[in-house]
C-alpha cells in the first residue's frame, strides 16, 4: 500500500509521528519520498542526523496554520497522515485560541491543500475526548473530526477522508506513565487527580497498526476506533510505585473520571468489524462499506468508554512498561 507512494506526515517529530517515521523506514524501503512536516526545527535536526542515510526523507518547516506552506508540501503527494495537534488539556484551557488555530484552522487548511493538490488518502488522528467532550481540546477535535468527515462531501471521490480515533499513547510526551515514573524518583508522593478515574490505554505499535489499517481499507467517510483495555489509576500508580504514598489532588479543568470512544447517542450508525469499530458518517455509505468490511450492528445499548472494557491488572501493566518503555522496568 506505500509501494511508489509520497507521503506527508504532520506533527511528525512527535510522539506517534516519530514512531511512523521508525517504522516506514524500516519496513517500507520501496516508498517514493515520506515528508517530515513539523515546526520543530531541533528536533527535524536530530531525526534527519538518525536517519541520514534514508535517500526518500523530506523535511519541511511549516505550520499546519499556514495554508500556503501546506499548499507546497503537499504537491505530488499521495497519503497525509495528520498528527499535528496542540493536545495537552491544561494548555488547551489556558490558551483556547492557540488550540482552535492549530486543531480547527490547521484541519481545515489541510483539508482545503490536499483537495487543491490532488492528494489521495487523509487519515486524521484524533482521540477519545473528542466524545462528548468536556474539555477545549476535545471540541476542537471533535471540530477536527466533524471537518474531516465531511471533506468527503466535497472531494467527488477524487479525495478520501477518514478519522481514526484512540486514547492515550503509553509512554507519549506528556503521558500519565513517564509522568509517575519521574514523579517516584524524586518525590515521596505520586499525585492522582482522582481515585475513581480509568482511562484507555494503547500502545505506539498498536496506533500505527490502526493507521496502516486506516490507509489499506479506508473509503471515505469512517471513523475506526479500536477495542482498547483501560487501566484504573490508582492500579496505574500501584505498578509504577507500590511504595509511594498516594497523594489526591482534585480533577484538574476539563478533566473527565471516565474517557469515552463510542456513545449511545451514536451507536446507530456503529459496527464491529472484528479487532475495530466502525463510525459510519450516515446510513448512505453501509452499503458501500458492507462490500469491504464485514459488517456486525452493535446494540442499540452499547457505549464503550473507559469503564466498562476490559481492566488491564497491575502485573500486566508493568509487563507492558518493561516491553514498550523501560525493559528493565523495576517498580520504585
Amino acid at each position: 500500500m506505500f509501494r511508489n507512494k509520497s507521503i506527508l506526515i504532520t506533527g511528525a517529530t512527535g510522539s506517534f509521528g516519530k514512531a511512523y517515521v521508525e517504522y516506514l523506514v524500516e519496513k517500507h524501503k520501496d516508498i517514493k519520498k515520506l515528508i517530515i512536516f513539523s515546526r520543530d526545527e531541533l528536533k527535524q535536526f536530530e531525526m534527519m542526523n538518525s536517519l541520514r542515510k534514508k535517500k526518500f526523507l523530506r523535511f519541511f518547516l511549516g505550520d499546519v496554520r499556514d495554508r500556503k506552506r501546506l499548499k507546497v508540501a503537499l504537491s505530488e503527494i499521495d497519503i497525509v497522515i495528520h498528527a499535528a495537534a496542540l493536545k495537552q488539556v491544561p494548555a488547551a484551557e489556558y490558551n483556547p485560541f492557540e488550540c482552535i488555530k492549530t486543531n480547527i484552522y490547521g484541519a481545515q487548511n489541510i483539508i482545503e491543500a490536499s483537495l487543491e493538490t490532488g492528494v489521495q488518502k487523509v487519515i486524521a488522528l484524533s482521540t477519545d475526548k473528542s466524545t462528548a467532550p468536556l474539555n477545549l481540546y476535545g471540541a476542537t477535535k471533535l471540530c477536527s473530526d466533524k471537518l474531516f468527515i465531511a471533506a468527503n462531501n466535497y472531494a467527488g471521490g477524487k479525495t478520501t477522508f477518514c478519522v481514526v480515533k484512540y486514547g492515550n499513547v503509553m509512554g507519549s510526551r506528556g503521558s500519565v506513565i513517564p509522568h509517575f515514573i519521574n514523579e517516584a524518583k524524586t518525590k515521596k508522593t505520586i499525585t492522582v487527580t482522582d481515585k475513581r478515574m480509568t482511562r484507555f490505554n494503547i500502545t505506539l505499535n498498536e496506533s500505527i497498526e490502526l493507521v496502516n489499517f486506516a490507509v489499506k481499507h479506508s473509503q471515505g467517510g469512517e471513523t475506526f476506533v479500536p477495542k482498547l483495555p483501560a487501566y484504573k489509576i490508582m492500579d496505574l500508580a500501584k505498578a509504577v510505585a507500590p511504595n509511594k504514598k498516594i497523594l489526591i489532588s482534585g480533577i484538574r479543568p476539563g478533566e473527565k473520571i471516565h474517557e469515552e470512544m463510542i456513545t449511545k447517542a451514536e451507536n446507530s450508525l456503529v459496527y464491529d468489524i472484528g479487532k475495530y469499530y466502525l463510525i459510519l458518517s450516515s446510513n448512505q455509505n453501509i452499503r458501500k462499506m458492507g462490500k469491504k468490511y464485514t459488517l456486525k450492528k452493535v446494540s442499540q445499548n452499547f457505549e464503550l468508554n473507559s469503564n466498562n472494557c476490559k481492566f488491564l491488572n497491575v502485573e500486566e501493566i508493568r509487563g507492558l512498561i518493561k516491553k514498550n518503555l523501560i525493559k528493565n522496568f523495576k517498580p520504585l
